[in-house]
């Protein structure tokens, strides 16, 4: 078969690279990526970066490949149970590669997503919290990727979850959120 695959009829039309975590956010993602590999005639790269505990640095200071191995195949099986989350076993209807890189979530989806037609396909990073502590992940690949970036929001269950821890936090009644809501006049 020539560099051109054929898929059902039809020449590949690029990749759909799409930043993987677990996370409801990278699940949607992850269905919005299908449904344009699907568009495009496309081929879907579930990516999972992952680094050594400690990152890169602390790793170089204290090799220790066994432990290395482990986080590797940790990575691997939080990637397949992913896939497993987002599609339930079925088929996507759209081929896939999945791909675990060794790197920091940006620079690698980054590196990964270098030819021209090639789509970036990222979901809503944690909470606020979360985003005070890590970078944006979809913020370093929309300033630096060289093709386009889809950023998809959050499902509405995440922005229920995140409703419900707020109140619980506070201390407040359900429905409380309308009581504090400023009044729109």
């Amino acid at each position: 078969m020539s560099t051109e695959e054929v898929w059902e009829g039809g020449s590949m039309g690029g990749r759909v690279i799409v930043g993987v975590s677990g996370s409801l956010g990278s699940l949607a993602a992850l269905h919005q990526g299908v449904g344009e590999a699907r568009e495009r005639r496309a081929e879907v790269w579930p990516v999972l970066a992952w680094e050594p505990p400690g990152g890169e640095h602390g790793y170089r200071r204290s090799p220790c490949p066994p432990l290395l191995a482990a986080v590797r195949e940790d990575a691997e099986r939080r990637l397949r149970e992913a896939l497993d989350a987002a599609f339930g076993g079925a088929e996507p209807g759209a081929p896939m590669r999945p791909v675990v890189i060794r790197g920091e979530s940006g620079p690698a989806l980054v590196h990964l997503a270098d030819r021209p037609g090639d789509l970036l396909v990222l979901g809503r990073s944690g909470g606020v919290l979360r985003r005070g502590f890590r970078r944006s992940v979809t913020a370093y690949c929309v300033r630096r990727a060289a093709c386009p970036v889809l950023a998809v929001p959050g499902p509405a269950l995440l922005q229920d979850l995140e409703a419900l821890h707020r109140r619980t936090r506070w201390h407040l009644p359900l429905g409380a959120e309308r009581e504090l809501a400023p009044v729109e006049r």
